[in-house]
């Protein structure tokens, strides 16, 4: 399941969730190697997969209340509302060095098994394109899988205030599980489960160690021209 191969570690804190997108389509378009992104602390935004349209996903009565900078990533998947407590892990892999094919499926059970002995003490599972612990959500996913490399991006939900999540309309297409549930009733809060962010961060660090040769690593500034898709809609 696992090869034991080198992964750049990249830790972060405080980075706007624009600018680690920004980064992670640029390793993705001209960057090498293997690289696990960790990033806390970032600024409220929503961000909207590539196909998302902002009348469909976002409330307006109340982003005019709360308005907060509205970013399409490069990459499918659901919208989110993210703050300075959601906690973001992207895994970036040479199909070299991890070929999991082409099917969104196989990333998923992939990180899946990866983070279950970290939740050994939950019944925590993947399901749809969510994580879940029990029937409710506590991290939402999104992939990009190209012929030379694939990246799998996750948003935890460490704490989030219900009211924020108001800006959200019930998207269109939601996972049947959700069972029209609201925002409140559908997701639970990481925080339950671990002592501390660090000790959640520790723990997966630890579970990386077991597979691969970490190389603890800065985020490299790359210059070279590349098609960038991460675009900023609204910077309110």
């Amino acid at each position: 399941m696992f090869v034991l191969t080198r992964i750049n570690l990249c830790r972060l804190k405080g980075l706007p969730i624009l600018e680690q997108l920004k980064a992670e389509e640029a390793l993705l378009r001209v960057g090498s190697g293997n690289w696990c992104l960790i990033n806390e602390g970032a600024p409220a935004a929503i961000v909207m997969g590539i196909s998302g349209k902002t009348e469909e996903l976002i409330d307006p009565t109340q982003y005019q209340k709360s308005p907060v900078p509205v970013i399409r990533r490069f990459s499918g998947g659901g919208t989110v509302f993210i703050e300075e407590n959601t906690l973001f892990v992207t895994f970036l892999f040479e199909r070299a060095d991890l070929d999991l094919g082409t099917s969104p499926k196989n990333l998923l059970e992939w990180t899946e098994n990866l983070y279950k002995p970290l939740f050994a003490h939950t019944d925590f599972e993947a399901r749809e394109n969510d994580y879940v612990i029990g029937d409710k959500k506590i991290g939402g996913n999104a992939q990009y899988i190209s012929k030379a490399k694939w990246l799998h991006h996750t948003s935890f939900l460490w704490d989030f205030c219900p009211d924020k999540m108001q800006l959200l309309k019930m998207p269109p297409k939601v996972p049947q599980y959700r069972n029209q549930r609201s925002h409140d009733a559908f997701l639970t809060k990481l925080k339950y489960h671990f002592h501390s962010k660090e000790h959640f961060f520790d723990a997966l660090i630890a579970e990386l160690a077991t597979h691969f040769e970490l190389n603890f690593a800065s985020l490299p500034l790359l210059e070279t021209p590349h098609r960038q898709s991460v675009e900023l809609l609204d910077k309110n």
